[in-house]
């Protein structure tokens, strides 16, 4: 048996933390002296080396504390997927040095392959597993749900650059979407919500662009223009607040951006008259950016 002293000699983990561990319950000393202090057994060395492993990789406390009260919890499974996203997570700390070496060296690298998804995909990984029953009830099973994790691996450089742009690094995003499944349930009720009101969204939102794009001869930097584009912006806010997901600080520039696709534009022009894409475009770079 050891002390708590001991134990942290051994670990590196400080006193103050073996206690912290003991008072939430993630890890609870094997037995007390006759005094009342702590001791640890190997079992409890064990299960702090679980913990140090999960925390490597970001895991929140009280997600391990689920993850090894489990009864189907499975040690050597474990180290085998810990060592499996432990190595994502080195290879792609790699690669990003390896970019940081080019740009230091003053190459041109405006790279985002290296930017994996490696977390993103574990988070999902693990997703699927500590929630078997809500993946089958959206995806309609195991199988559909891999589908769109093996979709992720296989547009990971795509979605990586779309991930900085919108929310400034992978990292902002793997939180997000991190936030995403621990909300899951909630998140679905409220897009089923806003699915049954899509059409008075969809109408008001139709409203308010046709307001924008009335008079197309307007100065788009123009006060009345600018008033209506607020209020567009609003909208959007609201109804992606709704949503009660981060959008992330790129977003309003990614709608940007889909005004240069042929079919957003085709759609717009044909919708509210030649030229209302560009227009939009103009407002809205004026707003954001001056």
């Amino acid at each position: 048996m050891r002390t708590v002293k001991e134990m942290a000699d051994l670990t590196g983990i400080s006193t103050r933390t073996l206690q912290y561990y003991d008072e939430i319950g993630l890890l609870k000393p094997s037995g007390l002296t006759a005094a009342g202090y702590r001791l640890y057994d190997d079992g409890a060395l064990e299960r702090l080396q679980q913990i140090l492993f999960f925390r490597e990789l970001d895991f929140r406390l009280k997600d391990i504390q689920k993850i090894l009260e489990n009864p189907k919890f499975d040690r050597l499974s474990a180290f085998r997927e810990q060592k499996r996203m432990l190595t994502l997570k080195r290879d792609r700390m790699n690669r990003l040095i390896g970019l940081l070496d080019r740009l230091e060296k003053g190459e041109d690298c405006m790279s985002f392959k290296e930017f994996d998804l490696g977390e993103y995909i574990g988070a999902l990984e693990q997703f699927k597993v500590q929630n078997t029953d809500q993946v089958i009830q959206y995806w309609g099973s195991l199988d559909g749900f891999e589908q769109f994790i093996d979709k992720v691996r296989e547009d990971e450089s795509r979605i990586g650059e779309i991930a900085v742009r919108q929310f400034g690094s992978i990292e902002k995003y793997t939180e997000a979407m991190k936030y995403n499944m621990e909300h899951f349930s909630e998140l679905m009720e409220r897009s089923d919500d806003l699915r049954k009101n899509s059409e008075e969204i969809i109408r008001e939102s139709d409203e308010l662009h046709r307001r924008l794009t009335a008079d197309l001869t307007r100065d788009p930097a123009s006060d009345e223009v600018q008033e209506i584009l607020r209020q567009i912006i609003a909208f959007g806010n609201k109804t992606t607040a709704g949503l009660g997901t981060d959008m992330g600080e790129g977003y309003w520039d990614m709608v940007i951006d889909s005004y240069s696709a042929d079919q957003v534009r085709s759609a717009t022009d044909k919708k509210y008259g030649e030229g209302a894409s560009d227009f939009i475009v103009r407002a809205l770079r004026h707003h954001f950016h001056g």
